[in-house]
């Protein structure tokens, strides 16, 4: 176990989905620059800020890992779906998630506890995480727990993909919004938008694959739940919904660049469309939500240099 435990809790940890955290963290830090607001947040408090966010984000894979070890052992695992499978493949206890998510976790909200210190114990001239970030990133660690474990089980009982939306798609780039700009503004709200039904469209894609295990072992996901033709309907609407909400957008919220940079990343969800349900490799929509946090956040950074229409 002593060998195979270091290997597990890296693959536990999902360093892929951080790696897409990480990237959808510097979303939020470059809309603050690009919006003018992070005039006074220097590397110091946005590496903090990074800092702080992936031990929160790992607490959370753990206690998904942990909650899933029976579905995960019955589906078949896809780069995209089933988790990480490490505990099945490698018969550790499942305690070993369940106990690597609560130190992880414990890690986070000491590093939060810890930047809102730090001008009062002379680290730094100001808080390295301002109220606003510090309740953000509690926020996320709270819920996270919630959509796997109990009492409310939130993926458990239909409420998952609305809930990785409003974490992922939009709480999490506020995060990072908040950490340079310190505070939320109803605009940066209102920019997360698009992202967040792409994130819907992508837990609807993702979680096809395992909805003969899910509903197995009681795991009433809305792929398992749903209809396939009720959920090509919502996968459509999502698509729409978010074009729809970057055209409404365009302007006063999504400057030029940024609107073009989340409408071409939508072109995916076409193909996506038409093989949703009908394959059970996820893709398109993956993608598409990779692409489009990539390219506005290019975006939004190049904004804050100047460059662009509109900049």
């Amino acid at each position: 176990m002593e060998r195979r435990a270091p290997i597990a809790l890296w693959r536990l940890s999902r360093p892929s989905q951080l790696g897409l955290i990480a990237l959808v963290y510097a979303l939020g830090v470059a809309m603050a620059y690009g919006r003018g607001h992070g005039a006074t947040a220097g590397p110091v408090r946005v590496g903090f800020g990074l800092a702080a966010l992936l031990p929160v984000a790992a607490s959370v894979h753990y206690a998904n890992e942990y909650a899933d070890v029976e579905t995960d052992a019955l589906t078949d695992r896809t780069r995209f779906s089933g988790g990480s499978g490490a505990l099945v493949e490698t018969d550790l206890p499942r305690a070993v998630a369940l106990r690597a998510g609560i130190a992880a976790g414990g890690l986070g909200l000491a590093a939060v506890g810890l930047g809102v210190a730090a001008a009062a114990v002379g680290l730094a001239d100001g808080p390295l995480l301002t109220p606003p970030a510090a309740v953000l990133l509690a926020g996320i660690l709270v819920v996270g727990w919630q959509y796997s474990v109990g009492p409310l089980r939130l993926a458990w009982n239909g409420l998952g993909a609305a809930t990785n939306a409003l974490l992922g798609g939009a709480a999490l780039p506020l995060y990072g919004f908040a950490v340079a700009a310190g505070a939320v503004t109803a605009e940066a709200a209102l920019a997360t938008l698009p992202f967040a039904v792409v994130v819907f469209v992508n837990l609807l894609e993702t979680t096809w694959p395992d909805r003969r295990a899910d509903a197995a072992v009681g795991k009433r996901t809305l792929a398992a739940r749903w209809s396939a033709a009720r959920l090509r309907a919502a996968y459509a609407l999502g698509g729409a919904a978010a074009a729809l909400a970057a055209a409404a957008l365009a302007g006063r919220v999504l400057p030029p660049l940024v609107t073009g940079a989340t409408l071409l990343p939508l072109v995916g969800l076409a193909p996506g469309y038409r093989r949703f349900t009908r394959r059970d490799e996820p893709l398109p929509a993956v993608a598409t939500m990779v692409a489009l946090a990539a390219a506005t956040t290019a975006a939004w950074a190049l904004g804050a240099l100047g460059v662009g229409p509109g900049a």
